[in-house]
């Protein structure tokens, strides 16, 4: 079962806060009475501290309120880590990067409700995007941008375009994989340039269109409506996106993708840390 790891924050929030207010407006007036009253009648200071002392449930409640409510703040408006658990962005992202998401680029929302309250900007072509998977919301995919409304997608013969104009690729060899991606050893590694975004593509010359198991929704050119995008992994023989399961709505946007900080993977060689991604911008 997935964990609804906003829903808990804000459900902690509200239970220490609860906590804490409830007992400095009911309870804690008491025991500062009981304990000037005591002293009054002369009662020995460290027996009136053990009798009139703060419950250790308030006590945890008290210290650990602003620590969970800044986390949320943070996480839900200005910047988010995800992990990459698959290969579909190779070789842009690779499996164990840790990245760091942009949360207000594309409007500030409320937490768990996903309701925008400030409109900010809208997804660019070229954009490594966060979102929720449209047939299952709970789950969170990465993807590359690369319609917008009003655009016309097709992808054929490995090759994407973009209202009628081809994507250019400038082929660079053959990858060589590493880690976890070493099944994708041997794809052509290309750069493609989408609305003046190069960034890295591996392609499997001979192969369909079409990633496998993939259910094609894009047989021919896709109009792009309003508030909905398409979205493709760089890894485009390995990626389940938007040709198999439809366009991104716009309420479904997390945020967009801009820096690695860390790269963990148990099955590189050697160190599992690749520490020449840590700090690496994302295009």
């Amino acid at each position: 079962m997935d964990l609804n790891f906003p829903a808990i924050l804000v459900a902690a929030v509200f239970i220490t806060g609860g906590i804490w207010l409830i007992d400095a407006l009911m309870f804690a007036p008491r025991r500062r009475d009981l304990a000037a009253d005591q002293a009054k009648h002369g009662n020995d200071p460290e027996e009136i501290a053990r009798h009139t002392r703060e419950p250790i449930l308030v006590e945890y409640a008290r210290s650990f309120f602003p620590v969970i409510l800044i986390v949320l703040l943070l996480r839900s408006f200005i910047v988010e880590p995800f992990r990459i658990p698959s290969s579909s962005m190779m070789p842009t992202l690779l499996v164990g990067d840790f990245i760091l998401v942009n949360k207000f680029a594309y409007g500030v929302r409320l937490p768990v409700l996903h309701t925008k309250i400030i409109e900010t900007d809208s997804p660019k072509r070229g954009d490594v995007v966060v979102f929720r998977y449209p047939r299952n919301t709970s789950v969170d995919y990465i993807k590359r941008i690369v319609g917008v409304p009003g655009d016309e997608i097709s992808y054929r013969n490995k090759v994407l375009y973009v209202n009628g104009q081809p994507m250019p690729q400038v082929a660079l060899g053959r990858y060589t994989g590493v880690g976890s991606g070493i099944r994708s050893t041997g794809s052509l590694h290309s750069i493609e340039t989408i609305n003046g975004v190069e960034h890295s593509v591996l392609i499997r010359v001979g192969t369909p269109d079409f990633p496998p198991g993939c259910q094609v929704l894009l047989r021919g050119p896709i109009k792009i409506p309003e508030g909905h995008y398409f979205a493709m992994g760089d890894n485009r023989d390995n990626s389940n996106d938007s040709r198999c399961w439809g366009l991104v709505a716009e309420e479904n946007l997390v945020g967009k993708a801009f820096a690695i900080w860390m790269s963990w993977d148990a099955q590189r060689t050697g160190f599992p840390i690749a520490w020449d991604r840590l700090g690496e911008e994302i295009e």
